[in-house]
């Protein structure tokens, strides 16, 4: 990083360093720094004496040198260079006018009466150099140890303040007042300026250095005493010599030297500049260092991190495949004798692995024929494997999925050793110290095979022994031992019975908790029996040798401590509760059991209702809908349902438990003792229960988020693998010519369509908008719209090869068929091409409707702003289509960690990003890595270097290095080898030898036939370890001698051979060759398989890097169609829903509307109402919005049946929830009382609705006015019955996007039941006289303190969860900041949260905002405006922290 310190310029900031030391470089003496000398000039006769005498010193030594310069001079010299900055800066500073400053002031609040200073940093991959201000990239150190220690002092008078401040404060002097009189910020000064540097801070800036108060004794007319005391209240202008003297260190150590001009030993890098969170995600960080360097894949490197430490054993290298093989084994119905060539398949990946450290892609590739069990039948029947006539029967045991699967089992395997590793330390350690023996451990500990086990021996060995391990930490003096934890105080309970007498009555229960677990496992030889003392537990409890006051004093106590003893000893046992698990996971179900919130929130149109009277789910079915498991569980998060997991006929399980602990004996005391073991084992079977189903539900959470993150990897994969849209006559991967076009939003005919073309190399070469594209109509005398002819001739002039279409409304299907009627009427064509007769043939122009989903993204994005800044969205939308049929792959790489975004899968958003984004980059590794990147066209062009980080090897920080070292080494690539250097032709080495031999085979090198140093197999899939094989088998399809071959490869190069195979046209010569037999040899002489390799050479030397993706899928079904114009998915939309339908036409007979997604609705005279004899447009107007019911869709057409008959409106839409392998498992009967119990509370439902005249209101229910103000803008308002009577109206208005507020309104004074109250109501504490008062002055009113809180700096969008992690991220980058932001409270409309974080350690907390007409309410104190808020929350909590003092 040497090079960054020439590449950083500006000034450095000034610190607060006011009672700095001075360091004589010369003597190494520490002396105090003389600031002021009130007024005296400093003399440097005493310094230049010492000089002398130091000099006569290294003479009398014999040191001094001829030619060095004088200290003299030297002193001279550097005084004169300080006086020269100092007057450069005072003229820099003098440039800049009061206009300047205030506009500088504006930008940047913190530089206000500062000239702002640019940081310059490099770029890993891009030559080119990225201006950075200032304020951006606040400074890490500041140097002096003064500074740190006056702004730790600070204490609470920072906290909450904004950033422009820090500079500021950090140079004012100490005053007297109130420490907090400075912590409301004054957010709008009455002199106008910036609000953050005073009057004191520009006489600062603006100060004339150098003058002290003796330059003014003349001109002011003081005598010495006057002046004196004037210098003791004011200073003598001197005191601030420390900061310029400072910031002339600091100018020198930016540009890299010293006082003297000399440079400085230690250069400045990165993380001296710029925050810690910059550096990250730039991947400039000292560990992104590292893992660029380390010649080892860059995927391994990341997963591997937590385990560095760990070795492998020779006894744990032979266990994991087996671990591994058995884990993989559970989830594949494998045949029995494939199992052990299985197990060594996946031994063979381990190994190449965690041994040869090569990738996934690398395996399949490459080291194809170990995951193949390839066995020989003999044809004639003979026995003997040498028949002659034999056929290979191969079986494949692993494929490319399997393969990922391994690499996380393998990290997972890792995460089990570390941790069993621990405990066997912590066990070891015991035994060395405390001579612990322990059989339950020494059998149960090497024999765990889940992370579950190894906590049930971690749980164990804390309760048996933490006492002891306790004690051991302290004589070691290490408070963590091992995995040692902090004993609880039930443990430190459990030990003192231990240790007392009590414990006799424990080991009276006459069996142990592992003799006991042994009965209950029913697999050991021999059952352990449970013997019975002579007497009953309540007298033995009263014995001596039993009681131990004064803490059990009582044979109660007693017993009571001694059966809470033997229940946790139960309840510790691994072996117990290993028999529990295997219980639970065979026999457990899982039950639904809806809360009393969701006994009213989940109704039938609810997504929950699936649900809601689930019973007796076993782990089959939960396996069979992962998605609705994940669903169950956040339903539980929400409060709405229980997840409950229990033991199919638990009774007789507890019956089977008690017979293997109780005795066999028959007498009272038998009868004491057995009740005493019941009531022990049933409080540790209640504890185990609360495990067991805690366990189980976190192993089903995890299994389930792994089926769908998988099915979201194979439903990428699909769309990943489609070569280039294939014009006609085309070879296969041939980049096609787009013209793509786009109506966005806007209706078709009267809003522009944008349109692009795109060359087959990915650049826009024109670009424009129509606006009429209809067709005219011979019939009917009419013309072709305005831009008709434009579209024909753009058409003819290009000859683009297709046309691609879409957009975001159901009128970009009237675009597409348009498009699709000119394209027939005007016979617009493609470009010409030969047919298989060699005849020049064309084709109308196609016109595909384009998947959309990664063109959505890229409109918006910041990478288009850069590419295109010129265009509009739409246009940048086009564009993205168009490379989309060009390159569907690249499209998908260039979006980074915006993939999740894409949905794959429904039930992707109940599953962490991180976790799908895992499985999404292994889709795209798989891939990249069969289809391969060309290097060098990589270095050029960015969409296909966004693909280099997917190559095995690579990762974004190798891939960076990789395009940074090629173009130093002069931007192309000739031959694979010189990624790995080249000293000779002065390479430098891009990758290391183990990654360039993961990579090397994926980047290919395009063959020049007339380029000598050009080998024809760095343009193939073959990899550089099998290329004397590739030259074998093309001489042997040449029929070259020994003598042949020498001669062409001494003349011209190892490639010789393949050129000449190539030159001479004779590619399909290799089909001759019998490749069995080449594999015979290469496995009896080198013990390598290579059969599937050898097909590989083959195939790459008739065709190199043969598209090998399926063709391009241009036709999209009708419901991915559908769901693409519309956002509406068959779930979201189906018969029976009652949707709002917007009117547009009122006919007698009939009504048309457009439902909210654009589709069009029809009512048809039936569906109407009732009444035949009332006309609908009696009933119905224009514009106006209604409930109606879906009858049918036309998903082709875009329309729907629709009815507005109120029977059918009243009926519910119910989801078809149970399928036929549910009815035996869907509560019936709770579903029945249920409604039974709503039923009384919504008779306001099946009575006549109440009607109010006001354009307001609706007869909604709640969720109906949620969903009908869901498409509404904030502020939007229904007034609905309220269920509260007749004397109230619910008020219901979007607070924002999917939140709504329900105003309970008390109606006063009214003239009748169906009347308006003369005197609204509402909390209490607001009355109106009307309607619309209540409207304009409570809803409106809070709806804009809404919108002035939404838009303030300090909100921050997202949930509670989303600001905790900001503010966290903040305070981390800012350690001695505090800060504060106000997000939504999702859980309570109306309500904002108020969150704060005071330091790094300290936990984020949060207060409550009410918004109220007007106002905002904060612990019950009202404020206008969010200015006072904000400093009113300053003040409460200042206040706060005073009374906590």
């Amino acid at each position: 990083m040497s090079h960054i310190r020439d590449l950083i310029s500006g000034e450095a900031e000034l610190g607060s360093e006011s009672d700095d030391e001075d360091f004589n470089e010369e003597t190494g003496e520490v002396r105090p720094k003389q600031n002021g000398n009130r007024g005296k000039f400093e003399d440097s006769s005493e310094e230049d004496e010492d000089e002398d005498e130091e000099e006569a010193r290294r003479i009398q030594d014999g040191f001094i040198v001829e030619d060095e310069e004088e200290p003299e001079e030297r002193e001279r010299r550097r005084k004169e260079k300080k006086k020269r900055r100092r007057e450069e800066r005072e003229e820099e500073e003098a440039d800049l006018d009061e206009e300047d400053l205030d506009l500088i002031g504006e930008a940047n609040p913190e530089l206000a009466r500062r000239v702002q200073t640019e940081v310059w940093f490099p770029v890993p991959v891009c030559t080119n150099l990225l201006t950075i201000p200032q304020p951006k990239f606040k400074r890490l150190k500041r140097g002096h140890k003064e500074e740190r220690e006056d702004r730790i002092g600070r204490g609470a008078t920072d906290l909450f303040d904004s950033d422009e401040d820090e500079d500021i404060e950090s140079r004012r002097a100490p005053r007297a007042e109130d420490e907090f009189d400075d912590f409301i910020e004054e957010d709008f000064p009455d002199d106008g300026g910036l609000g953050l540097v005073d009057d004191d801070d520009d006489a600062e800036v603006s100060r004339m250095v150098g003058k002290g108060l003796g330059a003014m004794k003349d001109t002011i007319g003081l005598d010495e005493a006057a002046l004196e005391d004037f210098r003791a209240a004011f200073g003598d202008g001197g005191e601030y010599d420390w900061a310029i003297g400072l910031q002339e260190q600091e100018e020198d150590n930016l540009r890299g030297v010293n006082e003297d001009g000399d440079a400085l030993s230690k250069p400045i890098e990165l993380q001296d500049v710029f925050e810690p969170s910059q550096l990250e995600e730039k991947m400039l960080t000292k560990e992104d260092d590292v893992i660029r360097t380390t010649d080892e894949p860059e995927r391994f490197q990341v997963a591997r991190a937590p385990y560095k430490a760990l070795n492998f054993t020779e006894g744990q290298v032979r266990e994991e495949p087996i671990w591994i093989s058995n884990q993989m084994l559970l989830k594949r119905a494998l045949p029995g004798d494939l199992r052990e060539p299985f197990q060594k398949a996946v031994a063979k990946v381990l190994e190449f692995i965690n041994t040869d450290e090569v990738e996934v892609p690398f395996i399949f590739q490459h080291r194809k024929d170990y995951l193949i069990h390839a066995t020989r039948i003999p044809i004639n029947g003979e026995s003997s494997a040498a028949a002659p006539d034999f056929e290979i029967n191969a079986e494949k045991l692993l494929n490319q999925t399997d393969l990922w699967d391994i690499f996380d089992l393998d990290l997972k395997f890792r995460a089990l050793l570390e941790k069993r590793n621990a405990l066997e330390r912590t066990y070891g350690n015991l035994k060395a110290s405390a001579s612990v023996n322990d059989s339950v451990l020494d059998e149960m500990l090497p024999a765990a095979t889940n992370m579950e086990e190894l906590q049930d021996a971690q749980d164990y060995l804390y309760f048996q022994y933490s006492s002891k391990i306790a004690d051991m930490a302290l004589v070691n003096g290490d408070a963590r031992n091992g995995t040692h934890r902090r004993p609880g105080a039930t443990k430190a309970l459990f030990d003192k019975i231990r240790s007392s007498k009590v414990y006799n009555l424990v080991r009276a229960f006459g069996i142990t908790a592992d003799e006991f677990a042994q009965n209950a496992s029913k697999k050991e030889g021999r059952r352990q029996y449970t013997e019975d003392p002579i007497e009953r537990p309540e007298k033995m409890a009263e014995s001596e040798d039993v009681l131990d006051p004064p803490e059990y004093s009582s044979g109660t106590q007693c017993l009571r401590a001694a059966q809470a003893m033997f229940a946790e000893e139960l309840a510790m046992s691994p072996r117990l509760r290993k028999v529990l698990r295997i219980a639970y996971y065979s026999s457990g179900v899982i039950d639904c059991l809806r809360t009393e919130k969701g006994l009213r929130k989940i109704d039938e149109q609810h997504p929950y209702y699936e649900f809601k009277y689930l019973r007796n789910q076993q782990m089959v079915d939960i396996a069979a809908r992962p998605g609705m498991f994940l669903r169950m569980l956040r339903a539980e998060e929400e409060g709405l349902i229980e997840v409950k997991v229990r033991l199919q006929d638990f009774e007789s399980f507890r019956k089977s438990l008690v017979s293997d602990l109780e005795s066999d004996n028959f007498s009272e005391v038998a009868d004491g003792w057995n009740k005493a073991r019941r009531d022990a084992l049933d409080v540790a079977l209640a504890k185990l229960d609360r495990i067991m189903a805690k366990g189980l539900k976190e192993n089903l959470k995890a299994e389930c988020e792994g089926e769908i993150a998988a099915s979201c990897r194979e439903s990428f994969l699909a769309r990943l693998d489609q070569a280039p849209y294939k014009p006609k006559g085309m070879v296969l991967g041939t980049v096609p010519r787009i013209l793509a076009m786009s109506n966005g939003t806007g209706n078709f005919g009267r809003d522009p369509v944008y349109w692009v073309f795109v060359e087959d190399d990915g650049r826009v070469l024109e670009n424009g908008s129509f606006v009429d594209l209809t067709p005219g109509d011979p019939d009917r005398n009419t013309k072709d719209g305005a831009d008709v002819e434009k579209f024909c001739e753009l058409v003819g002039r290009r000859r683009p090869d297709v046309l691609s279409v879409s957009g975001f409304s159901v009128d970009t299907k009237r675009l597409a068929n348009t498009l699709e009627d000119l394209i027939s009427r005007k016979n617009l064509r493609t470009a010409d091409y030969e047919d298989e007769d060699g005849r020049e043939v064309s084709d109308n122009l196609e016109v595909i409707i384009t998947n959309d989903e990664v063109a959505r993204l890229y409109q918006t994005s910041q990478r288009a702003d850069i590419e295109y800044p010129k265009f509009t969205p739409l246009t940048r939308y086009c564009v993205a289509l168009a490379r989309y049929l060009q390159n569907p792959m690249k499209e998908y790489a260039s979006l980074g960690r915006d993939l999740t975004s894409v949905t794959f899968d429904l039930y992707q958003s109940y599953v962490s990003q991180e976790k799908i984004l895992k499985c999404l980059e292994t889709a795209l590794v798989d891939m990249v890595n069969l289809v391969g990147v060309d290097v060098n066209e990589a270095v050029t062009d960015q969409r296909s270097a966004n693909l280099l980080p997917y190559i095995a090897g690579l990762g974004p920080r190798k891939a960076q290095y990789l395009l940074k070292i090629v173009t130093r080494n002069g931007g192309t690539v000739a031959t694979r080898g010189e990624l790995v250097g080249d000293a000779e032709a002065s390479k430098a080495q891009a990758v290391g030898p183990r990654v360039w031999n993961n990579c090397a085979s994926f980047l290919y090198v395009e063959f020049e036939a007339g380029d000598p140093v050009s080998d024809y197999l760095n343009n193939t899939r073959v990899h550089p370890e099998d290329y004397e094989l590739g030259r074998k088998m093309a001489a042997d399809a040449l029929e070259l001698d020994e003598e042949d071959i020498e001669a062409e490869v001494a003349e011209n190069g190892d490639g010789a051979i393949v050129r000449k195979l190539i030159r001479d046209e004779a590619q399909e010569k290799v089909n001759d060759l019998i490749l069995e037999e080449y594999s015979a040899q290469l496995e009896d002489k080198f013990n390598q398989k290579k059969r599937a390799t050898l097909e590989t050479i083959r195939a790459e030397l008739q065709a190199p890097y043969e598209e090998l993706r399926r063709t391009f899928h241009s036709q999209l079904s009708t419901n991915e169609i559908f769901t693409m114009f519309t956002g509406e998915t068959p779930e979201s939309l189906a018969e029976g829903m009652n949707v709002p339908m917007q009117i547009k036409r009122v006919n007698e007979d009939s009504v048309e509307g457009k439902l909210d997604s654009g589709i069009d609705g029809v009512v048809n005279a039936m569906e109407i109402s009732d009444r035949m004899d009332v006309s609908a447009k009696h009933l119905y107007q224009m514009h106006q919005t209604i409930q109606a019911q879906i009858v049918h869709i036309n998903r082709e057409r875009f329309t729907a049946e629709m009815t507005l008959l109120e029977e059918k409106l009243q009926q519910p839409y119910k989801r078809d929830h149970m399928s036929a392998n549910l009815y035996d498992q869907w509560d019936e009967r709770q579903e029945t009382k249920d409604k039974n119990s709503i039923q009384t509370k919504n008779d306001f439902s099946i009575r006549t609705q109440r009607v109010v005249k006001h354009p307001l209101f609706r007869t909604f229910n709640y969720r109906q006015s949620e969903e009908f103000l869901r498409s509404l803008a904030r502020g939007d308002v229904v007034i609905r019955p309220s269920s509260k009577g007749p004397d109230h109206l619910a008020v219901t208005w979007k607070v924002s996007d999917g939140l709504f507020q329900h105003i309970d309104v008390l109606e006063l004074d009214k003239e009748n039941e169906f009347a308006v109250g003369r005197t609204l109501k509402v909390g209490g504490r607001w009355s109106y006289s009307d309607l619309d008062e209540l409207i304009v002055n409570h809803v409106k009113a809070m709806a804009k303190k809404v919108d002035e809180l939404m838009l303030h700096e300090k909100f921050q969008q997202g949930s509670k969860a989303d600001t905790e992690r900001w503010l966290t991220t903040y305070v981390e980058a800012n350690p001695r900041r505090s800060t504060y932001a106000f997000c939504i409270d999702d859980r309570q409309p109306g309500y904002f949260l108020l969150c704060y974080k005071t330091s790094q350690n300290a936990p984020v907390g949060f207060w409550p905002v009410r918004v109220i007409p007007g106002a905002y309410e904060l612990q019950k104190v009202q404020y206008q405006d969010m200015k006072a808020l904000c400093n009113g929350f300053k003040i409460l909590f200042m206040n706060m922290l005073k009374q906590k003092r």
